[in-house]
């Protein structure tokens, strides 16, 4: 039987598991190619499922449900609030080009498809066992399968969905098989469990450091940092762009929330060890990320290895709330981390949506000289792409600027020579980064345009991008509110 408080944890999840299955029925009855009715009826549900989450979040409230296997916390309610915003913004941007390649001729898949990955976002973020959050993972990472590979005559789509494929069943064995390991271990799938086991000093320290290892390289490739980066630059490159940008945008907010209850909430007696792997994985992601996104000329993969170096970033600010000896320490670390994940998202989903802007019904305009002149076409778009790639860079007053630095400062407050050094080559890889994004800048406003016909969108695609780009400057000159939100949201977390 079960119980009203389960059913009042996962009541979103309910309603957006009937929607979607509701909506994939109601889209056979629609004629249209361009699917209106079935893209209302999703943004509508996606609006309602973001207030629910928001309304939760405001209540404070720490609830258990289902035997302890799912949680619903306020930085769990956040997270899943952001995420289902930014798939809304997702979508605004992504119908003009879906329709223009005929992606929804066939049927509404594509915004099925986004609100099951949703889901799988939804059930990552909230799960407090280890058998919810695989599920998550699994539900999540399939839905993006189908929807990359979703131009089934498009051959660059189907292979960066097979290369996806395989990496990431690869990846899934590896997380599956240290879950496993540990589970052997400790006896227990449950989180809390799992850290009073680890906290008892009792089970042999190798055995779960070998388990912790093949943990960490899965959940790494779901945040794409070296080494297990490989499907990154293929999948954005290849993946139709409205696709590349649901890959690249609310998935990584879920990715974050794993990091937080396996390795916080369930293995934080092992800090010491998987903080000396996320230091590793974070330096490297730093230097390869930055070094190899200078020799890029297509724009979708030059921003893939930009976004190995910031999930670089975020690993740091995790790695800093670990080295921490006090819970205030820690507690800003990971907030610094949850901040920097937010503050990409919202630059990554303005970036994405100028490039889906200037797409045309058979030109791409991915590469970064097809963006030549811009500022003389529409000083407006030139104008937010300046903005994003400014944030990107972490150039102040943008957004970027104020999330790297409440990662150094949590890293330097932290302690260690070590540390110091990280922080010393964070910066200098930084400085590699303003390169390639100040190139586009360059290339926007100096070089001559190729084409002299204006860029021209629909009014909502035209207010989302406005109040994104808006965000980006306006949470730079003030950020407080925003660091306010995710520090209450740690401290909470910790605190229970």
């Amino acid at each position: 039987m079960i119980d009203q408080l389960s059913l009042i944890v996962v009541y979103p999840e309910m309603l957006l598991f009937i929607m979607a299955c509701v909506i994939a029925l109601f889209d056979l009855t629609v004629k249209s190619s361009q699917r209106t009715e079935t893209y209302i009826l999703t943004m509508l549900t996606l609006a309602v499922v973001a207030a629910l989450q928001a309304n939760y979040a405001v209540t404070g409230h720490t609830l258990h449900g289902f035997g302890n296997m799912v949680v619903h916390d306020v930085m769990g309610n956040w997270l899943k609030c952001f995420a289902t915003l930014a798939l809304m913004a997702t979508l605004v941007y992504a119908k003009p080009y879906a329709v223009d390649r005929d992606m929804l001729k066939r049927g509404g898949e594509f915004f099925v498809l986004s609100l099951f990955s949703l889901l799988g976002m939804f059930v990552m973020i909230s799960g407090n066992n280890f058998l919810v959050i695989y599920l998550g993972i699994e539900l999540l990472t399939f839905s993006s399968y189908a929807l990359v590979a979703l131009r089934r005559d498009h051959t660059l789509a189907t292979e960066a969905a097979m290369k996806y494929f395989i990496l990431g069943a690869l990846a899934s064995g590896f997380l599956l098989y240290g879950l496993s390991m540990l589970y052997g271990a400790t006896g227990s799938l449950d989180l809390q469990e799992v850290f009073k086991a680890i906290n008892s000093g009792q089970i042999k320290h190798q055995v779960l450091v070998f388990g912790l290892v093949f943990v960490v390289a899965g959940l790494a490739f779901k945040l794409g940092v070296v080494p297990f980066h490989m499907w990154i630059p293929d999948v954005y490159q290849g993946a139709p762009t409205a696709i590349t940008l649901l890959v690249a945008g609310a998935p990584k907010l879920a990715a974050f929330a794993v990091f937080m209850r396996l390795l916080v909430e369930g293995l934080f007696p092992l800090a010491v060890d998987w903080q000396q792997m996320l230091m590793v994985l974070s330096v490297l992601s730093l230097a390869i990320g930055n070094l190899a996104a200078i020799a890029q000329t297509n724009l979708k993969r030059m921003l893939a290895f930009s976004t190995i170096s910031h999930m670089g970033f975020v690993l740091i600010g995790m790695m800093s709330g670990a080295g921490g000896t006090q819970v205030s320490i820690a507690g800003h670390g990971y907030s610094a981390s949850m901040f920097y994940v937010v503050s990409y998202v919202l630059t990554t989903l303005a970036s994405f949506g100028v490039i889906l802007l200037m797409a045309r019904t058979v030109f791409e305009s991915e590469e970064i000289s097809d963006f030549a002149g811009l500022n003389q076409r529409s000083p407006f778009y030139a104008g937010v792409m300046t903005l994003c790639m400014f944030s990107l860079a972490g150039i102040p007053p943008m957004l970027g600027f104020y999330a790297k630095l409440a990662v150094l400062q949590t890293l330097l407050a932290s302690g260690g020579a070590l540390h110091l050094a990280v922080a010393v080559f964070a910066v200098m890889m930084s400085l590699v980064g303003a390169f390639y994004y100040l190139r586009v800048v360059k290339v926007m406003y100096f070089d001559a345009p190729e084409i002299n016909s204006a860029v021209t969108s629909s009014f909502d695609v035209q207010a989302v991008l406005t109040l994104n780009a808006a965000l980006l400057l306006v949470l730079g000159l003030m950020p407080g509110s925003l660091m306010t939100l995710c520090t209450n949201s740690i401290t909470q977390m910790l605190a229970n």
